[in-house]
């Protein structure tokens, strides 16, 4: 993973824009599941081992509504996929995607602990 930004002057740019494509990315999944009921909806797809086609909100104590905006949270970062089977939706795991994001962390958290330097 490279952390190496590229600064352009000629051009305007957004700040996070400055960051590596990989380090904008891994800030968008860590954003979306620094939420607890984001981990718990994650917990709970992984745990049942299956798409799940009813109500989430039966097994997360939120809303229907509140359980909807965290799953459009999940989704837009790719960690679950959610297809639609008649009136309902079927929410399941993005299993790369969960492997891809493991596999940036990793890089990450081997970075820090290489570091000589410590508090």
């Amino acid at each position: 993973m490279s952390y190496v930004c590229v600064i352009d002057t000629n051009t305007k740019m957004i700040k996070k824009d400055i960051f590596s494509p990989e380090l904008q990315k891994l800030s968008e999944i860590a954003k979306a599941i620094s939420h607890p009921a984001r981990l718990a909806i994650l917990i709970y797809l992984a745990e049942t081992k299956t798409c799940i086609s009813g109500d989430i909100s039966n097994h997360i104590p939120l809303s229907r509504s509140t359980v909807s905006q965290h799953l459009k949270e999940l989704k837009a970062v790719d960690l679950i996929h959610g297809e639609i089977e008649g009136l309902k939706i079927n929410y399941c795991l993005c299993k790369d995607n969960i492997l891809n994001f493991e596999a940036m962390m990793n890089d990450l958290f081997t970075t820090l602990k290489s570091s000589e330097s410590s508090c």
